[in-house]
């Protein structure tokens, strides 16, 4: 049996958002599993600190997820300097919220434009390389967002509804050829992407907690918890799961708060 550290030995992966967050975190997950990992962000002084952070064989490299060319260049980038891609996260993404009736055109085309064409091209610049060597893993990362509507956010919840409709299709066209595609949908996860969310707070303390009383285990993930549900996708222990989305919630998508007797 492998160790955690033997896991994703001779392995090469593309993680995207690379820079901070759950993004850095996976980075440096698979790096401890023993993967060669591109650490891939528009913001490359940040990736550049995450490769530190890795402690081993990992590269970073600018990549503007909306751009054919520069995800052609990722990649291209990740096969010379490591070898054939075996998994990609599509982990990028950006979170605006605000009144529906009032919410900016420009925002709304951001939002799309980076969580779900993003994660469109990536899955497509991917499988061109993954179809033809018959194997490999994407991971996309939607949010509980997808099901679960939000008045202040319907764009972010659009957005993420489309990655995880868009994980189903391109794990249609996948599965005959030995590609996996797998989503997974965090709740709330404290990284800088409530920073826009917590201005409407009186502190973080005070947002995280009332955030976790919607969450039936009592608490707001890590970035950890993410990882570490995006290494088992990607691992050999889920051969067999292909086009689902895994929801990474602490059961709040699971039902009603139990109040109903008081």
């Amino acid at each position: 049996m492998s160790t955690k550290s033997e896991m994703m030995s001779g392995k090469t992966c593309v993680v995207t958002g690379a820079a901070s967050g759950i993004g850095r975190v996976t980075c440096t997950e698979f790096a401890r599993a023993g993967a060669q990992v591109i650490c891939a962000d528009i913001n490359l002084e940040g990736a550049q600190k995450t490769v530190e952070a890795c402690a081993g064989n990992a590269l970073a490299v600018r990549l503007d997820v909306t751009r054919p060319d520069s995800w052609k260049n990722c990649l291209d980038i990740a096969a010379d300097e490591f070898g054939p891609i075996d998994i990609l996260v599509n982990c990028a993404g950006i979170g605006r919220n605000g009144d529906f009736e009032e919410f900016a055109l420009e925002d709304w085309n951001d939002l799309i434009a980076v969580n779900l064409t993003g994660t469109y091209l990536g899955c497509q610049a991917a499988m061109r390389l993954m179809r033809p060597q018959g194997s490999g893993v994407i991971i996309n990362l939607s949010s509980i967002a997808a099901t679960t509507g939000g008045a202040d956010i319907a764009a972010y919840c659009a957005s993420k509804g489309g990655v995880t409709a868009l994980t189903k299709a391109v794990a249609m066209h996948g599965a005959p050829h030995g590609v996996r595609v797998c989503g997974l949908a965090p709740t709330y996860v404290d990284t800088e992407l409530l920073d826009n969310a917590e201005i409407h707070f009186p502190s973080r303390r005070a947002m995280l907690d009332l955030m976790a009383e919607l969450i039936p285990m009592g608490r707001v993930a890590t970035p950890k918890d993410i990882a570490d549900a995006i290494l088992m996708l990607a691992s050999d222990s889920a051969a067999m799961i292909t086009g689902s989305t895994i929801y990474v919630d602490g059961g709040q998508t699971s039902g009603m708060p139990s109040r109903h007797s008081e």
